[in-house]
């Protein structure tokens, strides 16, 4: 050996010896730091998180979700979205204003299956804040009038309606961007490891604390109106990455041997009729899972393969029943390496 080549590993050595020990002691610091958990309620459902801290947020967490609450809750009668269904017109925050352009965005994009404006046929076939019920014809079309997206805009700062009676209902995507808020939030704080979840809507990032990666399990859509069956269809591989799954197996009625499910067609007014018993959509920001899941639930199988061979970013694991009446499952072939039980 040389003795230049012997003089500049002697140079190096320090510099390679600081960077053993300093990756030991980051890596026994992430393990001495422990994982806090925080559940609630927001948005008339629960929340749950689990993140790697020194510290407890759940202060700054809870004045996140009031924020969120209070913007789009229709629980709360005093939020934005109540005070705009209620005739008024408050100024709007930078929440409301970017959750609405993204669902403007995701509405053209699934040509008009993605619609905030739906909420009078939600609540008129009893699926809002109505018992169940069923709309005549006439009813039906009378309340088309008052939805269609295109018919609500913002305009200095305020939001306009052009048919007076309209109400706006974010449920199908305002749990996601909750998750969206406080996933920021935790990143704000250089948090690695985390999971935050609202009402069955998830992002999660790193490792969980038996450190490895955080798997989501998605439920087998038995119908079960009581919410109590746990039984799993498959486990996927979620970690740094936003999921959410809408189904018509749990929120529906039968009357005159007729089942009517949950989820309305904003086309024609009418509970939707087809295969699609459940869609759970993986995205880089839950908000965006959020919505197109719902979107999905609308459009069925084939309107669901077509919107996401339109977006790289969007990964989809479909369960639907097939021409026997047997429970069946389509995924994004980019899915596959994520699925950890089939």
């Amino acid at each position: 050996m040389t003795t230049n080549r012997k003089k500049r590993l002697l140079w190096q050595l320090p510099f390679l010896t600081m960077l053993i020990v300093g990756t030991i002691l980051i890596i026994r610091q992430q393990h001495a730091t422990p994982y806090q958990h925080t559940i609630g309620t927001v948005f008339g459902t629960t929340y749950s998180l689990t993140y790697q801290y020194a510290d407890n947020l759940q202060q700054e967490i809870e004045a996140e979700l009031a924020r969120m609450d209070s913007t789009f809750s229709m629980f709360n009668k005093h939020s934005i979205v109540s005070r705009i269904n209620q005739g008024e017109q408050p100024d709007l925050t930078s929440d409301f204003i970017e959750v609405f352009k993204l669902a403007r965005l995701i509405s053209d994009d699934t040509d008009g299956a993605f619609d905030i404006t739906v909420g009078p046929l939600v609540n008129a076939w009893g699926f809002g804040f109505k018992n169940e019920q069923l709309p005549s014809k006439h009813q039906v079309d009378s309340l088309l009038k008052l939805t269609g997206f295109r018919n609500v805009y913002i305009q200095d700062g305020k939001l306009s309606m052009k048919r007076p009676g309209m109400i706006l209902d974010f449920a199908a995507i305002a749990k996601g961007y909750g998750v969206d808020v406080i996933s920021r939030l935790l990143e704000r704080h250089d948090i690695k490891n985390y999971m935050v979840e609202i009402g069955g809507e998830i992002t999660t990032r790193g490792i969980n604390p038996q450190r490895v990666p955080w798997k989501i399990g998605v439920n087998k859509p038995n119908e079960d109106a009581l919410g109590e069956s746990n039984e799993l269809q498959t486990i996927l591989n979620v970690t740094d990455k936003s999921m959410a799954t809408s189904g018509n197996y749990r929120n529906f009625y039968v009357k005159g041997g007729k089942k009517y499910a949950h989820t309305i067609d904003p086309k024609t007014g009418y509970p939707v009729q087809h295969t699609l018993l459940s869609a759970t959509v993986l995205a880089d920001r839950c908000a965006k899972a959020d919505a197109y899941a719902t979107a999905f639930m609308v459009m069925g199988i084939d309107g669901a393969k077509d919107v996401l061979s339109r977006h790289q970013d969007l990964m989809a694991y479909l369960i639907y029943t097939d021409h026997k009446g047997r429970l069946a499952v389509w995924y994004s072939p980019s899915l596959k390496d994520k699925i950890v039980k089939d």
